[in-house]
C-alpha cells in the first residue's frame, strides 16, 4: 500500500487531498477533500491526468508574427511534449479572429487547437 498527495484545484480551496493505492495503482481510499469535485479530481490526476494545451502558431500576412492558441478542452498530459512539437510546425494565414480552429483533432486527440487572439490582416 502506498499513498499519493494531491493539491486539489477543483475548487478555490486547495484541499491537500491523500489517495492510497495498492501495488497495481488501483485507489482504495480517497481522504482530505473538501468537496465531491475534489475527489474526483484526485482520482482523474492519479490514473488519467489531462491539461489545458497552450502555445503559439506562426502567423502569415497578419499585424503580428505568431497567435496565441490553446486547445478547446483537455488533452493527456503525456501528450503534451508532442502537442508542443506538433504546435510548432502549424502556420496559419491572417486574419483570424478567436476561437477560429487552427488545428482539428490535435495529435489525434478529439480536440481541437483555436486562436486566442484576433490577428489582422496587413
Amino acid at each position: 500500500m502506498a499513498e499519493v498527495h494531491i493539491i486539489c484545484i477543483g475548487c478555490p480551496k486547495g484541499c491537500k487531498v491523500t489517495l492510497t493505492h495498492d501495488d497495481e495503482n488501483h485507489i482504495l481510499s480517497v481522504s482530505g477533500y473538501g468537496c465531491k469535485n475534489g475527489e474526483e479530481y484526485a482520482k482523474n490526476e492519479f490514473t488519467a491526468p489531462v491539461r489545458i494545451f497552450t502555445s503559439t502558431v506562426k502567423v502569415a500576412g497578419g499585424d503580428l508574427p505568431l497567435v496565441p492558441v490553446k486547445t478547446k478542452g483537455a488533452v493527456p498530459k503525456s501528450m503534451l511534449m508532442e502537442c508542443a512539437k506538433e504546435s510548432c510546425r502549424i502556420e496559419v494565414n491572417a486574419p483570424i479572429k478567436i476561437g477560429d480552429v487552427v488545428k482539428s483533432n490535435l495529435c489525434g486527440t478529439g480536440v481541437d487547437l483555436v486562436a486566442a487572439r484576433n490577428i489582422n490582416q496587413i
